[in-house]
C-alpha cells in the first residue's frame, strides 16, 4: 500500500465550528439568566447555521434540519425559554450532536485528484 503523500483526501470543514458550538452550548448552561446569555444565543445560532452550510457543501443533507432546528431554538430574536431542566438537557444534547456532526461531516478535497 502506497503512503498518502499529499495528506488526507477529505476535509472536515465543520470540525472547528462544531467544537466551538459545543463549547458555547456548555458555557451557555452556566450563563442562563445572565445578560451574556442573550449574546451567546447569537453565537450559538450563527455557528449552527455555519455547520449546516458545511453539511450542504459536503452533501450530508440529513444534518441540515438538525442544525436549522438548533439555530431556531437558540434564536435570540424570538427566544424559546431554555432555562428549565429540559432546556439544560437540550444544551447538552445539542453539544453532543455538534461534536458528532463535526467528526462525521467531511467533503472530498478539491485537490484530491493530484
Amino acid at each position: 500500500m502506497e503512503p498518502d503523500r499529499y495528506g488526507p483526501s477529505v476535509q472536515r470543514n465543520a470540525l472547528a465550528p462544531g467544537i466551538l458550538l459545543a463549547i458555547a452550548l456548555v458555557v451557555g448552561t452556566l450563563l442562563i439568566g445572565s445578560d451574556w446569555y442573550e449574546t451567546l444565543r447569537f453565537v450559538i445560532a450563527v455557528l449552527a447555521l455555519i455547520i449546516g452550510w458545511f453539511a450542504v457543501q459536503a452533501k450530508h443533507w440529513w444534518w441540515v434540519p438538525v442544525f436549522l432546528a438548533i439555530a431556531v431554538a437558540w434564536n435570540p430574536v424570538v427566544p424559546f425559554d431554555l432555562s428549565s431542566q429540559l432546556g439544560l438537557l437540550a444544551h447538552v444534547a445539542a453539544a453532543v450532536v455538534a461534536l458528532v456532526a463535526a467528526v462525521l461531516i467531511k467533503a472530498p478535497r478539491a485537490d484530491a485528484d493530484r
